[in-house]
């Protein structure tokens, strides 16, 4: 069955919505056919795919990139991409125009926005473009300079009271569902209680309607340090590293390649 916006919407309080990034056209195959709800093209590619040390490197260009490769294995699962750094920071009508763009030319099927903040006319113009947007609050990557860092959020009264109006307001303009990205578990509890539409965590606790992780984490393909929500459900670098030291001994050693992997004359 075809995820959409709406059948998304129908998934809180009923059963868990489960989402995970891709950043080209192999895995993206691999985790629709898994059978994952929501696929993100995340602008976390930037980091652990390009190997910048943030998100904000990530530009229109190469979102589109990833995104036109992703959509090719894309069958099933809503496919959503981050609109990047600069992509709608510059005025109202260049964000909508990135919006499109990304849904004409990259095929999404929704946008994702950090933050709200003096962003509200601009994601309510998006929303009556007939363009679906997934919220993102708490840790924001894409302000990582403004929060001098990675830094949970949500941890006082003041933050907790922002955030619960911050998601109402996401709500209010339209967003079908919101990423809650590095609170404290008990913040994301009164946030996803306060809302009608879905929350997705990622390092915000058990009680978010859904949970969203990088692929690269999730499959041990981190070179980094993995953050401590992660939970690793395989080792595919040492299994890549493996293949290939046994690659170079057999080519070291004349196994590679034997009679099976070449060509011959027709005699």
């Amino acid at each position: 069955m075809k995820i959409t916006p709406p059948i998304v919407l129908k998934k809180k309080g009923k059963e868990k919505i489960t989402a995970i990034t891709a950043y080209d056209y192999p895995t993206a195959i691999a985790v629709d056919r898994a059978g994952i709800d929501i696929v993100l093209v995340g602008d976390s590619l930037a980091m652990v795919v390009l190997g910048e040390e943030t998100t904000l490197k990530a530009t229109m260009e190469i979102m589109l990139h990833h995104l036109k490769a992703v959509s090719k294995g894309v069958k099933n699962a809503l496919l959503a991409v981050d609109m990047p750094f600069g992509s709608y920071h510059t005025g109202e009508e260049k964000a909508v125009e990135n919006a499109i763009k990304l849904v004409r030319e990259g095929n999404a099927e929704a946008v994702k926005i950090e933050g709200v903040e003096k962003k509200e006319s601009m994601i309510e113009k998006i929303v009556n473009s007939e363009i679906p947007v997934m919220g993102h609050l708490g840790l924001t990557p894409q302000s990582v300079i403004k929060m001098g860092g990675y830094k949970i959020q949500g941890k006082t009264e003041e933050e907790i009271n922002q955030l619960i109006s911050q998601a109402k307001k996401l709500e209010s303009l339209g967003v079908f569902s919101i990423v809650l990205e590095g609170i404290p578990e008990e913040t994301a509890k009164l946030i996803t209680e306060s809302i009608n539409i879905p929350t997705i965590g990622i390092g915000a606790g058990r009680y978010c309607d859904g949970q969203i992780l990088v692929l690269h984490d999730l499959i041990g393909l981190n070179y980094d340090r993995t953050p401590s929500f992660v939970r690793e459900y395989a080792n595919v670098k040492g299994i890549i590293e493996k293949a290939i030291r046994n690659y170079i001994e057999d080519i070291k050693t004349g196994k590679f390649p034997s009679e099976k992997e070449v060509f011959f004359l027709k005699k």
